[in-house]
């Protein structure tokens, strides 16, 4: 049967040059790393044009040739809610949604607003690599309690989160869709974490910004549907992942409990947070409003690109596994079966293959060994890096 992925390639399949444009995935290896001429597939955005929807918007905001200061619009909030009603059935009241230049900035305002400096802030790694940072840059505790990888499946290690929370205990970072091991958590699993959560009194800021980005067989449950976490829980969502608008910026943060939210708010204000700039809420309340036809292709394309990957390595490469995708755009590949140290797989990958992947050990402890893919991109693009990485390792 023919890949239904390259049926609705088209747009997915244009190749469009980024060198030059300031970008971080395809400019920062030659402006401050010394990797230029290497194939980059290792940050999370991707090389995918926004839908024409998203570029009309804006447009027709820079049009307008005055760009001062910017409230976000009702509209921008409207937008959001019906998204999230239509693609994840979650009714989120308007009180609830606070704005912010992004995720991470948003993450930082809940640290400060929900817990005190030497307070203990739990993290799952392999986990997106800023929680820590963020976590200790504000005087917190890191606190790991690393997933479990059993028979090529990654879980949540409850025993474990039991026994290393302590009185000074205040936080949960979750990562839902979890990146970079693609798990794209089950309501079963939310509900044994918010009970422990609950009963150790721990609060949980959700970072759901990979929330539109999972495959077919799979559905993302927002951890605030669930009723007993609703009162314990912060969530953070964007449409800048899903529409590749990162370097626009702007996200929301969703609160339903009145008593969190403005302990949250108020941090927001001493940061003085608010929406990342102009064209922003316009790219975004387009995204929300007409991009649900781009966003079904896009994942069509993502899960034909993992199809492709899994199934060419696994013929030509045995030794490097890929791990199930279930959501995020992010291939994990366990390179274990090569028997190399960490430094020897990404020394070879990038001198004799040529190729600029994100080395696991980067998101903390159980990524040592892995390494993750960005397979949002054409699937030439794709093809060309998988033959890098073959060749990195042939012989």
């Amino acid at each position: 049967m023919a890949d239904r992925s390259a049926q609705v390639g088209g747009e997915f399949d244009r190749k469009v040059e980024r060198r030059g444009t300031s970008s971080l995935k395809w400019d920062f290896g030659r402006n401050f790393v010394g990797t230029d001429g290497l194939l980059p597939l290792w940050v999370a955005d991707m090389d995918f044009e926004a839908p024409a929807e998203i570029v009309n918007a804006i447009k027709e905001r820079v049009d307008h040739h005055v760009y001062g200061y910017t409230l976000e619009p009702e509209s921008w909030f409207e937008a959001a809610a019906s998204w999230l009603k239509r693609r994840h059935g979650w009714d989120v009241a308007r009180e609830w949604m606070t704005p912010s230049p992004g995720v991470i900035p948003a993450l930082v305002a809940v640290i400060l607003g929900l817990t005190e400096p030497g307070d203990g802030v739990v993290i799952q790694p392999p986990v997106y690599h800023p929680f820590a940072l963020r976590v200790a840059a504000n005087g917190r505790r890191v606190v790991e309690n690393p997933l479990s990888c059993v028979r090529g499946t990654w879980e949540m290690n409850f025993d474990g989160l039991e026994r290393i929370v302590d009185e000074r205990t205040r936080l949960l970072i979750l990562c839902s869709p979890h990146n970079p091991v693609a798990r794209v958590w089950s309501r079963e699993t939310l509900q044994r974490l918010a009970e422990i959560c609950i009963r150790k009194g721990i609060l949980i800021v959700s970072d759901e910004i990979h929330h539109d980005i999972v495959m077919k067989e799979f559905r993302h449950v927002p951890l605030a549907t669930l009723p007993e976490a609703a009162p314990i829980s912060v969530t953070l969502t964007a449409a800048t992942k899903t529409f590749n608008l990162a370097g626009l910026g702007g996200s929301l943060t969703i609160i339903p409990d009145a008593r969190l939210r403005a302990r949250v708010e108020a941090a927001h204000h001493a940061i003085f947070a608010g929406v990342a700039n102009a064209p922003a809420a316009a790219a975004a309340e387009a995204a929300w409003r007409h991009g649900e036809r781009w966003l079904e292709g896009l994942l069509e394309y993502v899960q034909g690109n993992y199809r492709f990957l899994s199934e060419t390595l696994t013929r030509r490469l045995p030794a490097v596994k890929v791990h199930p995708l279930e959501g995020t755009y992010l291939a994990w590949l366990d390179m274990g079966g090569l028997a190399l140290s960490d430094d020897q797989v990404t020394e070879r990958l990038r001198r004799d293959g040529g190729l600029w992947l994100d080395e696991g050990r980067k998101f903390g402890r159980g990524g040592e060994g892995f390494q993750r893919l960005n397979l949002a991109c054409p699937r030439r693009i794709l093809s060309d890096a998988v033959e890098r990485l073959v060749r990195a390792f042939a012989g």
